[in-house]
């Protein structure tokens, strides 16, 4: 049986098939994204998408579809679909569609009178190239099919007007041709794996219309350029490749290139497996290191999400040389950062204040997987480093006080992982002692002082931590938590924000806690009860003022609600954590039912990955980015926590 497959009945209903998406990537960023009938629904889709290093730390849309007809007796069957101004759908190629199946690769199954025909399609791992295979299954007669490159050329975030600008030249190639519309793009070579009849036939296409886009309240139509067509016979059971890369390949050689490519596939067949390709979807291996991506279509590499997402998008999965290797990268940022004042290139917000307090989370999470002594051999250094840096207030965004309390000032500019802003000031003026960074710096000193007192060489460090943890406990509860029960969200001067919002779930999840059992307790009431969804953790209580349940409208409305209700899923990893620490094994099934909306959620939204956020309400729709590291990270490292209670 399919885990992810989908019949004729809900292909050919656009309203279901249409929201459905599928993304395939590699490691050095580029991917191919679009929904489950071809039809690209926003402009970040496209069948070959990669970074130009030269244009910037952006996205390009090469090569935006590649449309298929099959000729039989010289009646054309146009397998595509589009959508054009006005929300005219054609060539309505969806018709024709039996069945799409996503387990191992994405599969699509046509069927045009007598004639059945396959489509697979597959990421190099290797190279920015994408690979698809054309199968005629079954034919009664001479069939060719003919392929039609649609090109785009621009910004993922861009759109493109038919302009003279253009650079209208298709060279031929071994089996195919090459384009390059416009300076300082590279060349894009189109293949196939046996020769093909090509006949240029330049033409703009005008008004492709992308309905994600105008939901979003952003511009949404573009004009893309057709140079001309593909013709090939193909004959029943054969097999024929279409390679789009950036460099010429051998034609013979794509055969063999893709077989070798499937068996490196992990296949799609289980609640874990789909996480687990989502999160290596994220992967970034780069000359300089490897990184993690936070998400697709439209994310970045940002400080903050590789630390709070690289336990579960490595341990869980277990690949550990890939935690060391990430952490590493991001390790080299910090210590540059702390050195020398220097941001990074590339791993964007190393200079926010609780980047430090998340890497020395993950450090925990790697010296619970693979003990102490390795974890002190490989990076006590760095997190004697970190805990110097904050206790000698070295840190330029975060102080510490006379309790041993961290706080910022957070007032002109988004410090926090809410970073909604308008006109660059934050949204929800998070500022003073947050509740969440001083429970992370509280587990933070803890740990570092259960692992350093076993090392003789570094007793006067673990004294000096313990210390400060210690003369800080007392002043985290008085500050924080308040007569109903709950943790304000943050304090600053004689205001204690009265919030009911999902940080707290956080304090009460990490393995130190300043909060007794009973008072964690009480905090996971308030949090189950106002706060928890089938999708995580809303970050806003529907009783606190502001609460804004759906992510929709304009740009600025989405920004106004984005921390003020919308359900994140990487807090279920802590409000599990906690509710494991106040239940025990008892709670295990508890944990494993609430996973059952995630599971769900796999053939929603993006095919076999979860999105940034979900609507605090029913139905909770997914929105945002269609696949983000960290939510799917924090679900896997659930899963593996419960397999550990089950073992035990």
């Amino acid at each position: 049986m399919s885990y992810l497959k989908f019949d004729k009945n809900l292909m050919i209903n656009l309203e279901q098939s249409l929201p459905k998406e599928i993304l395939r990537t590699n490691q050095s960023g580029a991917y191919h994204c679009t929904t489950i009938v071809d039809c690209n629904t926003r402009k970040q889709h496209g069948l070959l998408v990669v970074p130009v290093p030269e244009l910037g730390n952006s996205w390009h849309v090469l090569l935006s579809s590649l449309d298929v007809t099959v000729y039989q007796h010289g009646a054309p069957f146009n397998l595509a679909l589009h959508r054009y101004s006005g929300g005219v759908m054609n060539p309505n190629g969806h018709k024709y569609i039996r069945e799409f199946d996503c387990d191992n690769v994405p599969r699509t199954t046509y069927r045009v009178g007598g004639v059945i025909l396959t489509k697979d399609k597959i990421f190099s791992s290797k190279e920015n190239r994408i690979l698809i295979r054309y199968t005629l299954v079954d034919a009664h007669s001479a069939t060719t099919l003919r392929f039609r490159p649609i090109l785009a050329f621009r910004e993922a975030n861009e759109l493109c007007v038919a302009n003279d600008a253009l650079n209208p030249a298709i060279p031929e190639v071994p089996n195919g041709v090459s384009a390059c519309l416009y300076n300082g793009y590279p060349t894009l070579y189109m293949q196939f794996s046996r020769k093909p009849q090509w006949t240029y036939d330049p033409h703009w296409y005008n008004g492709f219309e992308y309905v994600k886009d105008l939901e979003r309240g952003v511009p949404y139509t573009e004009d893309l350029w057709v140079p001309g067509y593909f013709d090939i016979p193909i004959k029943k059971g054969e097999s024929i490749i279409f390679s789009a890369g950036l460099s010429e390949i051998s034609p013979r050689s794509l055969t063999s290139m893709y077989e070798k490519e499937i068996t490196q596939r992990t296949c799609r067949n289980s609640f874990f497996n789909c996480l687990k390709n989502a999160v290596k979807q994220c992967y970034l291996d780069e000359p300089d290191g490897m990184y993690l991506l936070s998400g697709y279509p439209w994310g970045k590499i940002l400080a903050r999400n590789t630390f709070m997402a690289l336990p579960g998008a490595t341990i869980a999965i277990n690949h550990k040389e890939d935690f060391e290797r990430i952490a590493d990268s991001g390790i080299k940022a910090l210590r540059d950062y702390f050195e020398n004042g220097n941001m990074h290139d590339r791993l964007l917000g190393i200079d926010l204040p609780d980047v430090p307090l998340w890497a020395v989370w993950a450090l925990q999470q790697y010296s619970k997987a693979y003990g102490k002594d390795e974890t002190r051999k490989r990076y006590m250094p760095v997190i004697k480093e970190i805990l110097d840096y904050i206790l000698d207030n070295r840190h330029p965004r975060m102080k510490v006080d006379g309790d041993g309390m961290v706080w910022i000032e957070g007032t002109e500019r988004p410090l926090s992982w809410m970073n909604a802003a308008l006109g660059g000031r934050p949204i929800v003026p998070r500022t003073g002692y947050l509740v969440e960074f001083n429970a992370l710096w509280y587990n933070a000193l803890m740990f570092a002082a259960k692992l350093a007192e076993e090392d003789p060489k570094a007793a006067a460090d673990a004294a000096r931590w313990k210390e400060t943890a210690e003369k800080m406990a007392p002043k985290y509860v008085s500050t924080f938590l308040n007569d109903y029960g709950y943790l304000y969200d943050y304090v600053v001067g004689t205001y204690a924000d009265p919030s009911v919002r999902p940080n707290m779930a956080v304090a009460i999840g990490l393995d130190y806690s300043p909060l007794d059992r009973r008072q964690r307790k009480g905090v996971l009431d308030v949090v189950t009860r106002e706060l928890l969804t089938p999708k995580g953790l809303r970050t806003l209580s529907p009783k606190s003022y502001g609460y804004r349940p759906f992510y929709l409208g304009s740009p600025e409305e989405r920004e106004m609600a984005l921390h003020n209700g919308p359900v994140r899923p990487w807090l279920m990893g802590f409000y599990a954590d906690a509710y494991l620490k106040v239940f025990g094994a008892s709670g295990v099934g508890y944990i494993d039912r609430m996973l059952i909306g995630f599971e769900d959620d796999l053939s929603q939204g993006c095919i076999g990955s979860l999105s940034q956020l979900y609507d605090a309400n029913p139905p909770f729709n997914g929105r945002g980015a269609i696949s983000h590291v960290t939510n799917v990270a924090e679900v896997l490292r659930t899963l593996t926590t419960l397999k550990k209670f089950n073992m035990d």
